[in-house]
């Protein structure tokens, strides 16, 4: 009975980790570089929370935190790309999810690394 609690335990565990670091088809991971080169043309969220927001950004980005992006999905556009960050790229990736499942945002990109890897300007309020 044991032995059956401990696979079920590692079973959630690979899935979890799998969960964290699979990139769906949907969302493309771009580099700091390729980043820089298409984000102006498009919509630039960061779905950190308020308070990291404030401590430093990428210049020119909204923030809609994940844990507003259900009330405030229609602020997102569907026709532009959409180039979203968050500290470490886990949180982007599941705004990427939500967007391409409850707004059908087709164009979606994430900074590989987050914010963290950033080395470009920022802005602080």
């Amino acid at each position: 009975m044991m032995i059956y609690l401990w696979l079920i335990l590692l079973a959630l565990v690979v899935y979890a980790v799998f969960k964290r670091f699979y990139t769906p088809k949907y969302l493309t991971t771009l580099t700091q570089e390729d980043f820089i080169k298409g984000y102006r043309k498009a919509q630039l969220i960061d779905v950190r929370e308020p308070r990291e927001y404030e401590g430093g950004h990428i210049l020119g980005s909204r923030n809609i935190p994940m844990s507003q992006l259900r009330q405030r999905a229609n602020e997102v556009r569907t026709d532009q790309p959409v180039y979203l960050y968050c500290q470490s790229g886990a949180r982007s990736r599941q705004a990427a999810q939500f967007l391409k499942k409850k707004r059908g945002v087709e164009d979606i990109y994430h900074l590989q690394g987050g914010f963290k890897k950033w080395t470009g300007k920022i802005k602080k309020k």
